[in-house]
């Protein structure tokens, strides 16, 4: 029996101007970077590391989608979660704290939020909504996004802007 596949590619091969700009500060300042990524899956350090030689600079990213490797590896406590939702900037900020302790990174960056229907189980949280927090450093910041698209598209705008944002953080340190 054969079996037919079909697949449409909706990711760019390229990663955004915002990254390749941020992965240049980074090497420029020899400082290091990690993720804890919940939404994006794993796709945050894949296009980080898809910008030559920046792979010099990522010391790694944990993919914490379930709530168990949020709590588990993380220590995030699961009343936190039960609580705020495990999209909420509270969490997010957790998640960072957590990443911050097994990986000494320089620059920290953690995401949450909802990229589909399917994960949205806040009645005040919409798709589309995204939470990063991230320290440069000792010095923590934080923002709250909301996009549109499917989850591939917000998920690559999320992408983009924590570039954008980490960007501006790493001008601030020269």
């Amino acid at each position: 029996m054969a079996w037919l596949f079909e697949f449409e590619l909706k990711t760019t091969l390229m990663p955004s101007k915002s990254v390749i700009a941020c992965c240049h500060s980074l090497l420029a300042q020899n400082l290091t970077i990690a993720f804890a990524e919940s939404a994006s899956t794993g796709k945050l350090v894949y296009d980080f590391t898809s910008v030559p030689d920046c792979g010099k600079v990522i010391l790694g990213s944990i993919v914490c989608y379930d709530r168990s490797v949020k709590e588990n590896l993380l220590g995030v406590p699961a009343e936190a979660i039960s609580a705020f939702t495990a999209e909420s900037p509270e969490v997010t900020q957790l998640l960072a704290d957590g990443v911050k302790k097994l990986i000494p990174a320089d620059v920290i960056v953690a995401v949450t939020g909802l990229a589909s229907d399917a994960d949205c189980t806040d009645e005040d949280k919409t798709v589309g909504t995204m939470f990063i927090h991230g320290y440069v450093r000792d010095r923590a910041w934080k923002t709250k996004l909301q996009f549109d698209g499917n989850p591939d598209e917000i998920i690559s705008q999320t992408i983009d802007a924590i570039g954008t944002i980490l960007l501006d953080e790493l001008n601030n340190l020269q």
